[in-house]
């Protein structure tokens, strides 16, 4: 087949326009998956149609996550459409099958009520600036990214209100010729969504106000001074805690599925746990934390029968 560039000619060209409209954490994570896991088994190749149901059975054969492979595949469809839409190769059919056993809905991180309540009574007992971030992380859903990144000035105490608007992250650091080193930084969050306000209540305020009162304002919260604390110093934080608290390892974002479980067994509308945590949609929120269990399901056919059976509203 007749192609004007091999792939990592189109991945180039790709990369220089892909730059501006990305962000630049983003960008440093497509660079990354491309030069490690797609340039070395399709760079010199002017098609990659052929060989990529291999390369992804190779890819999870070799432990890659499959949450990693697909990341890689969406990277892989991104410089193939572009090469496509610019003339630069021919149209390429990039379709690949999962395996069943390994396409499964992985189990939430969640605290049990009992182990919740025992996390929050210790952070309270041993109050300190990093407790008081992942108390945080318990009664607002902030993902660690969030809380990294949340400022003094960003707590209004006589509102209560918490303005999320930033989040902290180690990228890949795409200066120079390698990409080796990382790099911690503060940008914009996740999504549009993710820019939000949180309310909190008077049992929250009466946590904060001892600490923020010898704050600075431009200070982050978790260090007190102008540089932030990077999110895998602050997971090892996170990880002690729990052992000095006694209760079992479970992921930092484990916090953030806890507040909404809370949530959604405490019966809150769905809208308004979805505006909290910053979901792009409600449909995220649904699928993550709604299971109904049989006896719901037997519920709503009883009521839906019941309901059949009554005479027509006249």
């Amino acid at each position: 087949m007749d192609m004007k560039k091999n792939f990592k000619a189109i991945f180039q060209l790709w990369k220089e326009e892909k730059l501006h409209y990305v962000k630049p954490s983003s960008f440093a994570t497509y660079v990354m998956l491309a030069e490690k896991h797609i340039i070395p088994a399709f760079g010199d190749r002017y098609e990659v149609e052929d060989g990529i149901q291999q390369f992804v059975l190779d890819k999870l054969d070799a432990g890659l996550s499959l949450h990693t492979v697909k990341d890689v595949m969406m990277v892989m469809r991104m410089i193939v459409r572009y090469g496509e839409q610019h003339g630069l190769c021919s149209s390429q059919n990039l379709e690949v099958l999962y395996p069943h056993s390994i396409d499964k809905k992985p189990k939430l991180s969640v605290l049990t009520r009992s182990d919740q309540q025992r996390l929050m009574n210790h952070l309270k007992e041993h109050l300190s600036l990093k407790n008081l971030g992942l108390y945080l992380c318990l009664t607002t859903g902030m993902r660690i990214g969030e809380i990294c990144a949340l400022q003094w000035n960003d707590i209004n105490t006589d509102d209560c209100l918490i303005s999320v608007n930033k989040t902290t992250s180690r990228t890949y650091n795409i200066e120079g010729s390698s990409l080796a080193n990382t790099q911690v930084s503060v940008g914009k969050p996740k999504t549009i969504n993710s820019v939000r306000e949180i309310p909190f209540d008077s049992s929250l305020l009466e946590v904060i106000i001892p600490l923020k009162k010898f704050s600075n304002g431009d200070n982050y919260v978790l260090t007190n001074c102008r540089k932030p604390m990077e999110p895998r110093t602050y997971r090892c934080h996170f990880y002690n805690q729990l052992n000095q608290a006694g209760i079992d390892r479970i992921k930092f974002h484990g916090l953030r599925h806890t507040f909404a479980t809370r949530c959604i067994e405490s019966q809150c509308d769905y809208k308004t746990v979805s505006a909290i945590l910053g979901h792009a949609n409600i449909s995220t929120t649904l699928n993550l934390y709604v299971h109904p269990d049989m006896e719901q399901k037997r519920r709503c056919i009883s009521q839906m029968l019941s309901k059949l059976s009554d005479p027509p509203a006249r």
